[in-house]
């Protein structure tokens, strides 16, 4: 998406007596009073209103602000309000509720799934519209070609397309879609319950709900990756400039100054205090009006820095001054989990190979960058926000300002993409304080620079994995050993330690392993959590392993994998052992058709480009991967609360964010089945700290596993309490008719439950239930042998590529994931998962690196578009796990962990090179072919 051609405003339209710009939006005639020079994305959220209308960038990279300039798909951010003089713009919110061609958009979006976190689907909608207008979309190239200026970060596209195709009368591409007579009963692919929100531009996020009056905030942060810093006079500073409330800093805090995620390594502060420990820490921030600040110079307040030394890497910092006192070597933790004598094992093994991988900082890069507003009420602080866990923002707010919790209120709006990052406190503390001090209502949105330069990254490692096999090519010991830079700060390090050697064998049978790893602190931005844990990074070295044993054996890749798998029965490197629910076998037998369909494809390309003459080598590669849904060997409980209220209404409090993996739909559906009654007579209340108990939060593939299990036994607990009300059989069947509750059993009258008529549980329900579920799991001893999960998913996936030998370019072409989920609540949900999973390893494996103090926008750091991401074709093994619901497992994190191994696999398949730093750019493909000569 770009600015419009005609940079200049039209003849005519604009009078030096008249500074207001007249234009037509939506259909009607407005006149904006905003100078002729304002961004186009400015005026129609601030003074229009129009805040369906995204800001993910402001410089053009992301087309979240898409709009309609005269029927053609523009940047808002891009456009000066003087440019749409006399002009027409069309909002996405104004084309679904007037065009017919966006309205069949809206329907097919919702029908596919088309929309998971939602932000960018209002510029994806008006691209699309405005290619819909054209005429029928003649296929999916069309489609991509149109709207290659919008990114999503969530979907992976493919459904976009399809939804597009359908709406445009072109050809239907393969893929799930939403059953409109399904019930919502578990196993139904309904459409998400907030989808229409979501695409027609209802949904409110961060930055959309904040009062007009409200103050804003503008974060000073450090421009040094180290340094000491002094202010020069705070007070003369705000008394010299109108409209400046105050300057904040950490001597304001009333609490601590300080804040974390983990017991024991709460380490941050809100604001440096005299030393900044890396590029992008908030040192103060200026509270005041926001058109005063717009325009406020950065410089404008008077600091004094001292650069001092600096370590961006492991290896630098483990030989510098600690960052922390009592972190000797900057080693944070270390993590460990030895079961057997690998040593034994490599020793006598018939094969023995080394993989080494490096990876380096990845950008979570979600098109909402952090948002929200707070206020003061009273005694209490309310903070509205994007969030991946309120609950763990509540905790960290009253120790910022020394209150109780109870003081602290905090209500979650619509997260446009998370994917851990918004598990950590960002913008809730500069505004809870600020409000607290002011007594206004304060907003603020990070600009997509501070959000990159502050936010939590996927941790660089340097991993080193040694396996062997037996002369058959049975796994006989295997050790992995990594170090992690962990950043200036904690943040979930800790975890990523300790779940990397848990993982490090992958979901095989080994009987020997050994794992030790560290994180370290550096001068960079915290490495925090990001789909997996530090579980990526490991399985590219161990995935690698395997290969090279199948190698070394003659034996094929998929073939060695299934012999290795884990089953039913033998035990995984902590000592457990499941029974049922393992489906690694069963995941890598869905692939085997598509793999030697593809291992002869790849053949024939070859012996054809080699017999012509072309650079081009097609490869195919394979990798598994495991997960273990929930918190690490810790507590990981969530309580779901429900009821009957008086004028015979279901309401299920659910208090689980939904950043678009659609926690909403499938909590709700498994409550509902669980109740016996359709989804759609289920009223979704939450997530809200004051009204909705703690699921927990969103991370670690938990939300479906565990609070689902909250939710299913809320469902059974409201219809015990139901039945008994009515005195009914069990097997009844439950009604809401005209207020009431009509239970009929075989063979029995209808009875009738009246809510009026019982005696008030309390002030909102007739009936109401409250249910925790805490997974079994037992704490690690010093080997790491224990329980540390109660369920575990088990993934397979197939890469099909091309390569140009000569340039190093990586085109992929197809994919194929086999995925067990246990049991599929909703498998158009499920699907969306594992393509949005898909792309982000895509993006892992050849584009994504985040380069402190270099890649600080999505211009310089690219992820996937529409045109780099292939078809998926998708299956799900459901292996009935015990312990989830109705058998459910967690899917979110599973989806991403095979992608990048298996990409390397393709490549090493077609080139004969083995790639082992990622990302896979041309540069380094080429070195890596070129080294093979």
């Amino acid at each position: 998406m770009t600015a419009p051609e005609d940079a200049a405003p039209r003849p005519g339209t604009l009078r030096q007596r008249d500074p207001d710009v007249a234009f037509r939006l939506d259909g009607r005639a407005v006149r904006a009073r905003s100078g002729p020079a304002s961004r186009l994305l400015d005026v129609l959220r601030g003074e229009l209103g129009a805040r369906d209308v995204k800001n993910g960038c402001n410089a053009g990279d992301c087309g979240a602000c898409t709009v309609l300039l005269d029927g053609k798909p523009v940047c808002a951010c891009l456009t000066a309000l003087g440019q749409v003089a006399g002009r027409e713009v069309e909002t996405p919110s104004g084309l679904v509720a007037a065009d017919p061609a966006a309205g069949r958009l809206a329907a097919a979006f919702d029908r596919h799934q088309a929309a998971q976190c939602g932000i960018c689907t209002p510029g994806m909608m008006a691209a699309a519209t405005a290619l819909l207008r054209e005429g029928p979309v003649a296929g999916a190239e069309a489609a991509e070609a149109a709207l290659g200026g919008v990114l999503c970060r969530c979907t992976g596209y493919r459904k976009i397309i399809a939804a597009i195709l359908e709406a445009g009368g072109g050809p239907s591409i393969e893929g799930r879609a939403a059953s409109p007579e399904a019930k919502g009963q578990v196993g139904a692919a309904i459409a998400r319950l907030d989808g229409q929100a979501k695409i027609a531009g209802r949904e409110v996020f961060g930055d959309d709900g904040a009062p007009a009056n409200a103050l804003a905030l503008k974060i000073l942060r450090s421009p040094h990756h180290h340094a000491r810093f002094r202010f020069g006079d705070l007070k003369a500073f705000a008394a010299g400039h109108a409209g400046i409330d105050r300057v904040l800093t950490a001597a304001d805090l009333p609490g601590e100054n300080r804040h974390g995620v983990i017991p024991g390594f709460e380490d941050q502060p809100i604001f440096a205090e005299g030393c900044a420990r890396f590029r992008g820490e908030a040192v103060a921030a200026i509270l005041g009006e926001r058109d005063i600040l717009s325009d406020l110079s950065p410089d404008a307040l008077t600091i004094e820095w001292e650069p001092l030394p600096h370590a961006l890497t492991p290896s630098e910092a483990e030989s510098m001054e600690a960052l922390h006192d009592n972190r000797s070597g900057n080693v944070m933790c270390r993590g460990r989990v030895v079961r057997g004598d690998a040593a034994a094992g490599l020793q006598a093994a018939e094969h023995r190979v080394v993989a080494r991988a490096e990876t380096g900082f990845v950008e979570h890069a979600y098109l909402e960058p952090e948002a929200g507003w707070a206020q003061r009420v009273g005694d209490r602080v309310e903070i509205h926000c994007c969030t991946q866990a309120p609950q763990m923002n509540r905790e960290a707010v009253a120790r910022l300002l020394g209150l109780p919790l109870e003081a602290v209120r905090i209500v979650p709006t619509a997260t446009g993409g998370g994917f851990g990052s918004k598990l950590d406190l960002s913008v809730q503390g500069y505004l809870a304080l600020a409000a607290w001090v002011s007594g206004r209502p304060v907003r603020h949105a990070f600009s997509r620079q501070e959000s990159m330069q502050s936010s939590t990254k996927r941790h660089p490692a340097s991993l080193r994995t040694e396996a062997g096999c037996d002369a058959v090519g049975r796994l006989t010991g295997l050790t992995l050993d990594g170090v992690f830079n962990t950043g200036a700060y904690a943040s979930w390090g800790p975890t990523v330690a300790n779940r990397v050697p848990v993982h490090g064998s992958g979901p095989y049978y080994v009987p020997s392993y050994a794992s030790h790893t560290r994180a370290v602190h550096t001068h960079c931005a915290p490495s925090g959590a990001f789909r997996g844990f530090g579980v990526p990074q490991a399985a590219i070295a161990t995935e690698a392993a395997m290969d090279g044993l199948a190698e070394a054996l003659g034996q094929d890749r998929l073939a060695f994998r299934r012999l290795n798998a884990i089953r039913a029965g033998q035990s995984n490197a902590c000592g457990q052992v499941f029974e049922t629910g393992v489906g690694m076998v069963d995941c890598l037998d869905a692939l085997a058709s598509r793999w030697q369909a593809g291992l002869a494809e790849a053949a024939a390309a070859n012996a054809a480009a080699v017999t012509s003459g072309s650079p081009m080598r097609r490869g195919i590669g394979v990798a598994t991967g495991w997960y273990g849904c929930g918190n690490t060997a810790l507590p990981n409980p969530s309580t779901i609360r429900a009821g009957l209220t008086r004028d015979g209404r279901i309401v299920l409090h659910q208090g689980a964010a939904d950043i678009g993996q659609g926690a909403n739909t499938v909590i709700a559906q498994i409550f509902a089945t669980a109740l016996g009654l359709p989804v759609g007579d289920i009223a979704l209340v939450g997530p809200d700290t004051d009204v909705t108990p703690d699921a927990g939060k969103t991370s670690a593939s938990r939300q479906t596993f565990v609070t689902g299990n909250a939710a299913r036994a809320a469902g059974l607990s409201l219809r015990r309490a139901i039945l008994r009300g009515a005195n009914v059989p069990d097997d009844a069947a439950l009604s809401l008719e005209e207020g009431r509750v009509v239970l009929r059993a075989e063979g029995r009258p209808a009875a009738t439950l009246d809510p009026t008529k019982l005696p008030a549980e309390n002030d909102a329900y007739a009936i109401e239930v409250r249910e925790t579920y805490d997974p079994p799991t037992s704490a690690l001893d010093a080997d790491g042998q224990g329980a540390p999960y109660a369920v575990w998913g088990y993934a397979a996936q197939i890469a099909e590529l091309e390569v140009d030998i000569e340039l190093g370019t990586v085109r992929p072409l197809r994919f194929t994931a086999a995925h067990d989920v246990g049991r599929t609540i909703n498998p158009l949900l499920a699907e969306g998962q594992v393509e949005g999973g898909i792309a982000q390893g895509l993006g892992m494996a050849l584009m994504e690196e985040f380069i402190p103090g270099r890649t600080e926008n999505l211009h310089d750091y690219l992820i996937p578009t529409f045109g780099d991401m292939p078809p998926v074709e998708t299956h799900f093994i459901e292996s009935g796990d015990p312990e989830g619901p109705f058998g459910a497992k967690g899917l979110g994190e599973h989806c991403l962990i095979p992608t990048a191994p298996a990409i390397l696999s393709a490549i090493r398949h077609a080139t004969g090179a083995v790639i082992e730093r990622v990302p896979a750019t041309p540069d380094r493909v080429r070195a890596a072919i070129r080294a093979l000569c």
